[in-house]
């Protein structure tokens, strides 16, 4: 059953655009909100499949749904826990929104959770206001064979972005966009890879030979 749903994690960073938010959120999703993301559950329409908080920025609401509480004192911060306790429960897909604000500390933790998700086997998108992220990892099976990382740019992205959250990722192409790479090298020390546009009528297209990349596309 949890192959078929989605964990969606609700944390208490600033959303502006709901309905941006709400046309994203899909009827089988598992909606769990992190402490002070409670806020925005009347405008997200959207009922929490779970609460979990150690309620240091907001009241436990004491609802009829599962809650968690956890200690103020702890290693993992609520969104962190909050995808621990969605693996465990056997979740493979994951959206986080609510978690790109103005802590930048947060924000930081928050984005790698992407590659704590990719780690282990599962695969996570986070959505704020102006942008939608995730990961371009190459990839080795079962028999040791290597495959590159693939993903793709609509036209209706007006720019998007690739950042090295780790190490150097190597033999990175990007077609059908303004600025057009070919077997190149980006690495955490020359982010060159800003701000780039998809061709009129085109769709962007990214591969990554070996290595891990962000992809942000900007709405």
């Amino acid at each position: 059953m949890c192959e078929k749903k989605r964990f969606v994690i609700v944390g208490g960073a600033g959303i502006g655009n709901y309905r941006k938010v709400r046309s994203h959120l899909r009827g089988y999703d598992f909606i769990v909100y992190c402490d002070s993301g409670l806020k925005h559950m009347e405008r997200l329409g959207a009922a929490p499949s779970l609460i979990i908080g150690d309620w240091d920025s907001c009241d436990n609401p004491y609802m009829d749904v599962e809650t968690i509480t956890l200690p103020v004192a702890k290693d993992d911060t609520d969104t962190v826990y909050a995808m621990r306790e969605g693996m465990k429960r056997g979740f493979r897909e994951f959206l986080l929104i609510g978690v790109i604000g103005e802590r930048l500390d947060h924000t930081l933790v928050n984005a790698y959770i992407l590659t704590a998700l990719e780690n282990r086997g599962c695969h996570g998108t986070i959505l704020d206001d102006y942008s939608e992220m995730e990961l371009i990892s190459s990839w080795t099976d079962e028999e040791g064979i290597c495959h590159q990382g693939k993903a793709s740019v609509e036209e209706r992205y007006p720019f998007f972005s690739l950042v090295a959250l780790e190490g150097a990722a190597h033999g990175v192409t990007i077609r059908n966009a303004k600025f057009e790479i070919e077997d190149a090298v980006i690495g955490p020390d020359y982010q060159y890879a800003t701000s780039n546009e998809v061709l009129p009528g085109k769709t962007a297209e990214i591969t990554v030979e070996d290595g891990r990349l962000l992809l942000i596309k900007i709405n």
